[in-house]
């Protein structure tokens, strides 16, 4: 006689299914409305966030300055380091998801950066650029409204530019969050 699976599991299958659907979902509402005056902007946004060069250009300016910015600057880099070794070596690595399928007759190509070749989950873009602002906004408050913004931008860009689900993006925000913490912490306990 087979088992019949546990009620809970049937729970948690069923709950991964809607979840995957509504990412899904999600995705494809944003691949087919058109927003001419974004796409170019976010394009070059998500460009840019590449190997987290904003976040490092904004260390720099902040590095300039002693005292507080300068510890800022040294809490962002850290946090990214954190983030972007997490995202790359371990998430992408374990989960190895798929990247989303984007068309040859999409409506809007001009809105694409090229496919990366790495796993999609989580997205290393976002967690580098959250824990670059979650790290640096307690040690230099005046950052924290304008980097978040920033990081929440280059999040949903990837999504725009076809190289992220939703899903993946907000796994990077909270893996982000979590690298920031960490450094945080660790700097506290040194200090």
């Amino acid at each position: 006689m087979l088992d019949r699976p546990q009620p809970q599991y049937r729970v948690q299958r069923g709950l991964m299914r809607d979840l995957a659907a509504l990412d899904q979902a999600l995705y494809e509402a944003v691949t087919v409305t058109r927003t001419p005056a974004l796409d170019s902007a976010l394009r070059r946004l998500s460009a840019a966030a590449d190997h987290s060069k904003i976040s490092f250009a904004v260390a720099g300016l902040l590095a300039l300055c002693p005292g507080r910015s300068r510890r800022a600057a040294v809490l962002g880099v850290a946090a990214v380091g954190v983030a972007s070794t997490t995202a790359n070596l371990l998430g992408k690595r374990l989960v190895r998801r798929p990247r989303p399928h984007r068309a040859e007759d999409s409506p809007f190509p001009g809105r694409h950066v090229p496919m990366p070749e790495s796993a999609s989950f989580p997205s290393g873009h976002t967690a580098s650029a959250v824990a670059f602002a979650a790290a640096v906004g307690p040690a230099f408050p005046a950052a924290t409204v304008p980097l978040g913004l920033l990081a929440c931008a280059v999040g949903y860009s990837r999504i725009h530019t076809g190289v992220h689900y939703p899903g993946d993006v907000v796994a990077g925000a909270v893996l982000g969050t979590g690298a920031a913490a960490a450094v945080l912490a660790a700097a506290r306990w040194e200090g």
